[in-house]
């Protein structure tokens, strides 16, 4: 009885929350605009963005700069190339997150050394922001699949195997890389259907259209054209490649339920994909993980690629 009374003083105080009417699943706006908001479920983010921070500067100090070269036609289209000592050594493009108009190629150094160490090329690219492209998400997808051409037309000319080319992504930057799989390569761009050889998701978004009910389209504009052609769920015919699926169980709700559907989804569409589970570990965390070989995504991305820490 004490604790039904509990519940109902709760129920009546002027401060408790009504909820609002349904606009996604059992959410309402503001559940599900918190279910789109990091910041709501990692107090931790200033932290973990200030170890990334460090261990980026730090790599770099250790490897000396990247090499800095352009993709496109456009000042931002550079990428990163960190280069192994390894002679015909696998690649991994990493596609980096900041929910569409954060960061930058230079912030994302950290996971370089784990990869060049192993004996594989590290390749971030720089892409434009939403809010430089009128709000569109159209421009950076079609510059991160340019530059996964660029790497594979240009892959022996930087002592790469072109037919080891992997890539990885976390939060946005997973929602672009599952984009990238989706491509349609021979008719875009000329290249092979697999020339992306294998992919690690890690805490991303695989179909637009929660994320549109959302408050992030106060600077994002969808249209029904991003919505359709930008959702990787949707187009699963074109997927030529093993996946890996990665989420937190600390990450919010439509993150962990999107992981788990596109998982589901692949699975479903009979293609190769390993679902895994971060017990205890918040969106940040694991992109953390991408840096250490033995966390979360980057004992994944080492294990696609069929390399051993340390090249060991």
């Amino acid at each position: 009885m004490a604790t039904n009374s509990a519940v109902e003083r709760q129920a009546s105080s002027p401060n408790a929350r009504v909820k609002g009417p349904l606009v996604w699943l059992d959410m309402d706006q503001k559940e599900l605009d918190d279910a789109y908001d990091q910041t709501v479920y990692a107090p931790n983010q200033p932290l973990v963005a200030a170890r990334r921070k460090i261990a980026s500067e730090s790599v770099l100090k250790r490897l000396g700069p990247p090499e800095r070269v352009a993709y496109g036609s456009s000042e931002i289209e550079k990428l990163d190339i960190y280069k192994t000592n390894r002679p015909n050594a696998p690649v991994n493009i990493y596609i980096h997150g900041g929910a569409w108009r954060n960061g930058s190629a230079k912030d994302f150094a950290f996971p370089a050394e784990m990869f060049i160490n192993a004996g594989a090329h590290f390749v971030v690219p720089d892409f434009v922001q939403v809010q430089d492209a009128g709000g569109s998400l159209m421009p950076m997808a079609e510059q991160v699949r340019r530059a996964v051409a660029w790497v594979g037309k240009n892959a022996e000319r930087l002592g790469a195997d072109p037919g080891r080319i992997f890539i990885s992504g976390h939060s946005s930057g997973a929602h672009l890389a599952g984009v990238t799989l989706v491509t349609e390569w021979r008719k875009d761009f000329g290249a092979a259907p697999d020339i992306i050889k294998g992919g690690v998701l890690v805490s991303g978004m695989y179909d637009l259209k929660p994320v549109r009910l959302s408050k992030r389209s106060e600077y994002v504009r969808f249209t029904d054209e991003i919505e359709e052609k930008l959702s990787a769920l949707r187009h699963l015919d074109k997927l030529n490649t093993p996946v890996i699926v990665a989420y937190g169980t600390q990450e919010t709700p439509e993150f962990q339920r999107q992981a788990r559907e596109f998982a589901a989804a692949v699975k479903a569409a009979g293609k190769p994909v390993q679902l895994i589970v971060g017990e205890g570990f918040n969106h940040f965390e694991m992109q953390e993980t991408f840096g250490n070989p033995y966390g979360i995504a980057g004992r994944a991305a080492l294990e696609m690629m069929q390399l051993k820490p340390g090249g060991i």
